[in-house]
Formats: C-alpha cells, sequence, structure tokens
C-alpha cells in the first residue's frame, strides 16, 4: 500500500524522538543538569539542535506559504501591539463598545424572539471557536512558525485542564441556578434572549399584546367618559424590576468572564486572540440587544437602558485586568518554569488555567443556555421546520468562519 508523504513523515517524527530525547538525556548530563531540572523552553531548545528535528524544520519552512492570509493582515491591524495585556484590552473595547452603540438604532419595542437567527449565528461561532481552536490550544498549544514543535505529555496536567474546563462550566450552572431561585423560578439569565418569564411578575409576549389592547379599550373608554382607570405600568410591578436589576448583575458576571476570555486568550496566542475575540464579538450582539429589551420591558427609558448596559460593560475590562494580573503575577508555563514545580506537581502554573475554564463557560453559553430553547416546537409544523432549517443553517455558518479562520 502507497503511503503518503505526509504519514511517511508522522512516521519519521515518531521513530526518531525517543532517540532525540536520549540525546537531550545524554547532552544535559554532559553539563551536569538533571532532565528533570530542565524547564520546557531549554529541553524545546535543545531538541531544535538535533539533525533529524533540523531537517523537520528544513522540510516545514519550505512547504509553509511564505504570503500571510488576509485574516492574519486584518488581526495585525486590529491588535498591532506585541504586548499580549496591550492587546487583550483593546480587544475587550471591540467587544463591548460597538454592541452598546448599536442599542441606540434599536426601537425600544424590539421584539427579542426574532433574534432566534442571530443567536444561532452567534453559538455556531462561539462552539467553533471553542471545539476548533480553543480546546486543541489548551491540551496542544499553538503551532511552532517555521519549525517543528514537541509535545510533553503529563497525564496528571491534561487532567487538571479538565477540572478548569468543568468548573467553568459549573460556574455558569451555579449562576444560572442562583439567579432563578432569587428571582423564584423566573428564568435565569437567558443567553437566548427570548427573555419570555412566567408568573412570578414578567409578561410573555402573549400576555403584553393582550395587555396593550386592553389599555387602548379602556382609554377609548375613559375618553368617551364610560370610564375612568388608572394604568398600571409595568414598573409598579416589583417582581419585574427584581428580575431586571437581578438580570444587569448577572450580566455584570457574564461580561468579567468574557474579559477573562480576553486575557487568557491573547496571553495564549495572538491567533487565539482574535480568534476568540470575533466569537465574542458576534455574541455580544444578540445578548445587548436581548438585554436591553428587558429593560424596557421592565419599565425602563430608552436612555437608562442603554446606560445600564454601558454599566455592565464595564465588567469586561474587570474581567480582561483580573485576567492580566493572574497572567502576569500567577505565570504560565511557557514562562520557564521546571517541570514538577507547579500545581500540584505538574508543569502547570495559575495562569494557565484560565483559558480552559474560559472554554467551559464557551460551553455552557453554547449548549445548556441555548439548545433547550432550540429543542422547543409549536404546533404549525411547517413553520416550525422552515425555523429549524434556519437556525441549523445559521450555527453552520458560524462554525464554518471559525473553522475557516483556524484553517492553516
Amino acid at each position: 500500500m502507497p503511503f503518503s508523504k505526509g504519514l511517511c513523515l508522522k512516521v519519521v517524527l515518531f521513530a526518531f524522538v525517543f532517540l532525540q530525547l536520549q540525546t537531550v538525556y545524554a547532552k544535559s548530563s554532559r553539563e551536569g543538569v538533571p532532565v528533570g531540572e530542565l524547564t520546557p523552553r531549554e529541553i524545546e531548545k535543545r531538541l531544535q539542535e538535533c539533525p533529524v528535528v533540523q531537517n523537520l524544520n528544513d522540510y516545514k519552512h519550505a512547504s509553509e506559504n511564505s504570503t500571510s492570509s488576509w485574516t492574519s493582515q486584518i488581526f495585525t491591524v486590529l491588535f498591532p501591539s506585541a504586548n499580549p495585556a496591550v492587546n487583550a484590552l483593546l480587544a475587550t473595547l471591540y467587544i463591548s463598545g460597538p454592541p452598546n452603540f448599536l442599542l441606540a438604532l434599536c426601537p425600544p419595542n424590539i421584539d427579542p424572539a426574532s433574534l432566534s437567527i442571530m443567536v444561532a449565528f452567534a453559538v455556531g461561532g462561539i462552539l467553533g471557536d471553542t471545539l476548533f481552536h480553543l480546546l486543541p490550544e489548551i491540551f496542544l498549544g499553538e503551532e511552532a512558525e517555521g519549525r517543528a514543535r514537541f509535545v510533553m505529555v503529563e497525564p496528571n496536567r491534561n487532567l487538571l485542564l479538565g477540572v478548569a474546563i468543568m468548573l467553568g462550566f459549573m460556574t455558569f450552572v451555579a449562576m444560572d441556578k442562583g439567579l432563578r431561585i432569587a428571582t423564584g423560578g423566573a428564568g435565569g439569565h437567558d443567553h437566548s434572549h427570548s427573555h419570555e418569564p412566567t408568573s412570578s411578575g414578567v409578561t410573555t409576549s402573549i400576555e403584553s399584546k393582550d395587555t396593550t389592547s386592553l389599555r387602548s379599550r379602556k382609554a377609548e373608554k375613559a375618553a368617551n367618559g364610560n370610564v375612568q382607570e388608572i394604568e398600571k405600568k409595568p414598573s409598579d410591578n416589583p417582581s419585574i424590576r427584581l428580575s431586571a436589576y437581578l438580570n444587569l448583575i448577572a450580566d455584570f458576571t457574564h461580561n468579567i468572564t468574557d474579559g477573562l476570555a480576553m486575557s487568557s486568550s491573547f496571553y495564549a496566542s495572538p491567533t487565539t486572540g482574535a480568534i476568540t475575540t470575533m466569537a465574542v464579538f458576534f455574541h455580544e450582539i444578540p445578548h445587548e440587544v436581548g438585554d436591553f429589551a428587558l429593560l424596557i420591558q421592565s419599565g425602563f427609558s430608552k436612555k437608562a437602558a442603554m446606560m445600564s448596559q454601558f454599566v455592565t460593560a464595564l465588567g469586561a475590562f474587570l474581567g480582561t485586568a483580573i485576567g492580566i494580573a493572574v497572567q502576569e503575577y500567577g505565570g504560565n508555563s511557557s514562562g520557564g518554569e521546571r517541570f514538577g514545580v507547579g500545581i500540584m506537581g505538574t508543569s502547570l502554573q495559575w495562569g494557565d488555567l484560565l483559558l480552559p475554564f474560559t472554554a467551559g463557560t464557551f460551553l455552557y453559553v453554547g449548549t445548556v443556555a441555548v439548545i433547550p430553547e432550540m429543542l422547543e416546537t409549536g404546533s404549525d409544523k411547517r413553520k416550525e421546520f422552515g425555523k429549524m432549517i434556519k437556525e441549523f443553517t445559521a450555527i453552520a455558518a458560524g462554525a464554518g468562519i471559525m473553522l475557516a479562520i483556524s484553517w492553516s
């Protein structure tokens, strides 16, 4: 059976990896440095001195495309700094500013349910970023440009990364559950943005229409002198106002995790940061519009709703600042630390746990927060089937964009 050039290259790589490690061990022994005290960076440096690895580097360099892609050129313009902290702050500005300024163009009576297609597109982007880029980056790292890169497998390290992913997921579960308890089961911080709470105080869209028509009839009767009634505004209902304020708190917390995503992704690599920024940006537009509509329905004026959204956007900058501090002072495994001196005897540092924590929160947003509503159907089979096709097409489009950008 004929072998492809790529398969032969992989066979050669794995056949000589032990030889290269033996060379590193022999060299470190000659220099009086035990292998266990070498840092990952030192091991990588010595591996690059091996003849077989140098041949692999030459082959990779010759096969790489010398011209950068158009996405790389755009990312370079948007994130020009070599400092990951500066790029993380720029990314936070991008995901917080434009979506909030777009609220000025939104009509006060916008129906959050009309955002379902946009939400599906955003979910595809977030799941695509998580599955195609973040998770491979977390466990394998970023590809080295112009040279072969080796991955040292640490089972306990991988276990801790999985724990961090689960912790991020369960953090959003706890936040959503706590909000539902606080509102008496009125529905938590709904990332699907339908915002149709139940009988605890917030009216559904159908009830709102009925109430509006009833008020118009009462107002007409009052004009004819038949009846005099004082309309009760939504803001007069304490339960509605409580739900709105609790949603703002949850939105602020959610934005903190977005800021953590910005800092952790840019400290991982510029490409990871840029792609994560794009995925979060797509999600923030329907997210902000949906929360804006909820505040309007809860009795906020348009100006008050916009100002509230700007205040919650500050949570993203707070999260970015926290993430930068953790990365700078907590360290990461690429900073030159030796094996076995990190968290629980692994090479992991505290900064390495932010990216898997972010991936866990993204998994929650892309699945638990949206999929249940997508599974709900009405009695009109033709209409529901058409809606399903549109939503799945939007998810595929969002995920496809992430795949195209990540593809090398």
